[in-house]
């Protein structure tokens, strides 16, 4: 009885000690586990930090925090591919537009070329008269952000619409203006694809503000020899332009 005694309880001790050794191993392991994984945040945010850590896949470029360089102020416009904001840079005080695209809408390969192009041509066409001035494109953990000159005169269809008709002198002012973006862009090889009212903005309230066109998000570079019907058509509803449409 006694031995037998004896037995059990040296059983159970050498049961518990041997659990409480597999435990603190396992506990030790975790503990390395998760000291690799605080490293590799402390690594994150040090880089976050010093701006040149993580690189967005869609322009390839090192994450921004658009909120430390401007400060969103309302919403302007909203169209397919993104929301347009009133931004004011930080530093300067100067107002922008912020044309923000989130991305669920950039999932595809070609959707993700289609936004790289639109800021390529952007680039590319900064600094002509009646189009847009283009500031710099963000990318951060949410969406891009594709900073412009802020037009507050807003888009050209509001202005006809409350005009209500224009003279023949004042059509053609704004016709003259308009051929000329279209001079502009085919001539640096670029084509719009889709001109229409809504994509053109008045530089101020004034009434003889010079226009601005903007919302490249359809256009491509014009290559040599590329059959036409090898384009993918522009343009929404009764907008698809001739220059696509044959």
């Amino acid at each position: 009885m006694g031995q037998g005694m004896f037995k059990a309880l040296f059983c159970c001790r050498k049961h518990e000690i041997e659990i409480e050794e597999s435990w603190e191993e396992w506990s030790e392991e975790e503990e390395e586990k998760e000291k690799e994984k605080e490293k590799e945040r402390d690594s994150g945010r040090r880089e976050e930090k010093k701006g040149g850590g993580r690189i967005g896949r869609i322009l390839g470029k090192p994450y921004v925090k658009i909120e430390e360089m401007y400060k969103m102020k309302k919403e302007l416009g909203r169209g397919q591919s993104g929301v347009t904001y009133l931004c004011e840079e930080r530093r300067t005080k100067r107002e922008y537009a912020c044309k923000t695209i989130g991305r669920g809408k950039m999932v595809s390969p070609q959707e993700i070329e289609d936004v790289r192009r639109e800021v390529m041509i952007l680039q590319h066409l900064s600094g002509q008269p009646n189009i847009v001035e283009f500031r710099g494109a963000y990318e951060d953990t949410h969406s891009v952000h594709l900073v412009m000159e802020l037009c507050s005169g807003g888009e050209l269809f509001d202005r006809i619409i409350a005009k209500g008709n224009y003279s023949e002198l004042e059509a053609a002012s704004l016709m003259r203006q308009i051929l000329n973006v279209l001079h502009v862009c085919h001539f640096m090889g670029v084509m719009h694809r889709d001109l229409k009212p809504e994509n053109f903005l008045l530089a101020s309230n004034h009434p003889d503000a010079p226009l601005k066109a903007t919302d490249f998000g359809l256009s491509i570079f014009i290559e040599e020899g590329k059959a036409k019907h090898k384009l993918k058509v522009g343009g929404q509803g009764g907008c698809i332009k001739s220059q696509v449409g044959s």
